[in-house]
């Protein structure tokens, strides 16, 4: 008999995670074998736990869904990652996919695309929600992302203006800062912007939150 798979459940919010391993433990095929409530509990657990496929939310304490990741396979884990969220945005789908996540699901779809998504990711597959997958093939190059190409990445002093941007400076305040002129700084935003599909600030804002980049100075 093949055994099942082993699931970790990663997600600050408890009536969430009792929801989900509800809907796993139900299931022929799979079983919760641990819970976590943050990033930095579900790299100790996955170190000990070893299981076959993480279910993980973006936003939480401590260590969140994206920098977790970004962990994870920077420690050469194959454990595969299926993100549960209930953001839409192409900015979390881009970097949570070129981070290496396996799969993403939205938490306001139906159950069966989570066990879905589960089952296709354990058998070295790629699930996206059919909620965002018709816009990932005509946007942002959603295909090759998939497939852990065409990474966009901006460059140190892109970054650094993101980040002042979302800490709340203006283009004059930055400009002073990293002594260039305000041209320039306007110049760097734009880039950014176009690079990673942004329309206003709050999508820069939620950028910096997933890199880790909201701490004061």
């Amino acid at each position: 008999m093949r055994s099942k798979l082993k699931i970790l459940l990663v997600d600050d919010h408890q009536t969430v995670r009792e929801g989900i391993k509800l809907l796993v433990n139900s299931q022929a095929d799979m079983e919760v074998i641990g819970e976590a409530g943050d990033g930095e509990i579900a790299i100790e657990m996955a170190k000990t736990l070893k299981p076959d496929v993480i279910i993980m939310d973006i936003s939480m304490p401590r260590l969140n869904g994206l920098m977790a990741t970004k962990q994870l396979r920077a420690a050469n884990s194959d454990v595969k990652i299926l993100t549960l969220s209930r953001h839409t945005d192409d900015g979390y789908l881009q970097q949570l996919l070129a981070a290496g996540v396996n799969g993403y699901v939205l938490k306001q779809s139906a159950p069966t695309h989570l066990i879905s998504a589960v089952r296709e990711i354990a058998s070295n597959k790629s699930y996206l929600d059919p909620a965002l997958a018709k816009r990932v093939i005509d946007g942002f190059s959603g295909r090759s992302a998939l497939r852990g190409e065409g990474t966009i990445e901006l460059s140190n002093r892109e970054s650094e203006v993101v980040r002042l941007i979302a800490l709340g400076y203006s283009n004059k305040e930055i400009a002073a800062k990293l002594s260039l002129s305000v041209k320039t700084i306007e110049a760097h935003k734009t880039n950014s912007m176009r690079k990673l599909g942004m329309s206003g600030r709050i999508d820069i804002v939620h950028y910096a939150i997933l890199q880790g980049w909201m701490s004061a100075e």
